[in-house]
């Protein structure tokens, strides 16, 4: 039987309906792959990329989820939001862009397709900021006296929050004490406040408190904590000696906070300045301790006595006195020229085996050499002399000769004394001996010579 046409038409007609619904199934848009998280500092740029595949005649909005204000369709910018702008590749690639992201464009954003039903997927936009301290909840440099309690906070915001670490500026531990008295050193200290109770000298200088949360860069604020007290001077002699004729330094280390003055005075309250006769150096060793240095040159018998160091600062006036004293030195003796010829005349060299008297003196018989008559070969003439001249010659030809010899004895002991004298302290026992030695020899000696006076005296009596 044949079909009648129009059964013909209309299954040509369903099969094109069908297969309109099937083509337009398998060209609907689909996303290619999911938004992405941002972390944008703040002040950076930030950018969305939504990629879409067979968009054909649908279009792409943005819209900031959380607010749900619109940013944008497709190439237009609906927002009022001057930083906020759109940009597209072809048909697959649509970005949003935030320049300048602040912390108000903080939040979720959704990238949609106008089909029916709606297809859209989201990604957040997270503003870090860098730490900044809050300067009306930050300390500043405090003074606190010994004993007391020094409270110093740092506060800082940032996104995140940020972290609070104390530590000293010169690397030393911080001291920790609780209310029993019981210290506890920590290199830092991770809390916004910082309590030093009982605090003491040592406690003093400078922390850092330093805030950081991840995003460079980190900051730190520096605090200074002075501790005041009394002055207090230590001195490491107090007497002080040195020979006279050579410089002498004197020195007092002085602990003070606030910084005391430092002087020196003698003890006759006169104030001792820098000079030709001396010197005075401070030298700061810490932020609480300085050197107290005077020094005198060439040291004479005036310049003995006491020299006081004196520290004041708003607190007190604090003082030491030291004793300057005069010590046996090195005698210098005078080597002048004429000196050494006359030291020379008078010496006594005593190391020669040879030389017991010195190059300056003679033998005994030398000197009876000089002082002998002169024997002549002539026949005498001396029974035709008359007793008057007999007489005459026995009184004055022996004299010369025992006056010659006297002389020269007794000068010889002058000298022998005169050396004696000399000898030094330290040698003074071995130098005794030698003077006694010499002391018996010329007394033999003087013995021979009196013994040949008698002598002489008689033979020309016999004469």
């Amino acid at each position: 039987m044949q079909q009648p046409w129009w059964s013909l038409y209309l299954l040509a007609i369903f099969m094109l309906g069908l297969d309109s619904k099937l083509v337009g199934q398998a060209f609907q848009p689909e996303f290619a792959e999911p938004l992405t998280n941002l972390t944008v500092p703040i002040g950076r740029d930030a950018t969305f990329k939504c990629l879409v595949y067979n968009l054909g005649g649908y279009r792409v909005g943005w819209v900031k989820a959380d607010t749900k204000a619109i940013q944008a369709i497709h190439v237009h910018v609906i927002t009022n939001n001057h930083r906020v702008g759109v940009s597209h590749n072809g048909q697959s690639i649509w970005n949003l862009h935030i320049r300048n992201v602040q912390e108000e464009d903080q939040g979720q954003y959704m990238c949609q397709i106008n089909t029916d039903p709606m297809k859209s997927q989201m990604a957040y936009l997270q503003v870090v900021v860098p730490p900044d301290f809050v300067a009306e909840e930050t300390s500043g440099d405090i003074m606190v006296p010994e004993g007391g309690t020094a409270k110093v906070s740092c506060r800082a915001r940032g996104m995140p929050q940020p972290n609070i670490v104390w530590r000293r500026e010169d690397g030393t531990d911080i001291v920790i004490r609780d209310a029993q008295g019981s210290k506890t050193r920590v290199a830092t200290y991770d809390q916004e406040v910082l309590m030093l109770t009982k605090i003491s000298r040592s406690d003093m200088g400078a922390y850092l408190c330093i805030a950081s949360n991840g995003v460079p860069p980190s900051v730190s604020k520096r605090i200074q904590i002075k501790v005041h007290f009394h002055p207090v001077i230590q001195v490491p002699n107090q007497l002080v000696g040195a020979p006279v004729g050579t410089d002498v330094t004197l020195e007092c280390y002085v602990e003070s906070s606030p910084k005391s003055i430092n002087y020196w005075v003698r003890d006759s309250n006169e104030m001792v300045i820098s000079s030709s006769k001396y010197e005075v150096v401070n030298t700061v060793i810490s932020s609480f301790e300085s050197r107290m240095a005077l020094t005198v040159r060439r040291l004479t018998s005036t310049d003995v006595g006491g020299y006081k160091c004196v520290a004041k600062n708003s607190l007190g006036e604090v003082d030491s006195i030291i004793r300057l004293y005069e010590i046996p030195g090195p005698t210098i003796k005078n080597t002048s020229p004429a000196n050494r010829k006359e030291e020379y005349k008078y010496s006594t060299p005593i190391e020669g085996p040879d030389n017991q008297f010195g190059s300056a003196d003679r033998s005994d018989d030398e000197d009876d050499r000089e002082v002998a008559p002169e024997v002549s070969d002539k026949p005498t003439t001396t029974h035709k002399i008359d007793n008057a001249t007999i007489k005459n010659r026995t009184i004055n030809y022996p004299s010369s000769i025992n006056e010659q010899k006297l002389s020269n004895k007794v000068r010889k002991i002058i000298n022998k004394f005169e050396i004696t004298e000399e000898f030094d302290s330290a040698s003074s026992k071995f130098y005794f001996e030698k003077a006694l030695v010499s002391i018996i020899a010329v007394s033999v000696t003087l013995i021979n010579l009196l013994c040949n006076v008698i002598y002489v005296n008689s033979t020309i009596f016999n004469f």
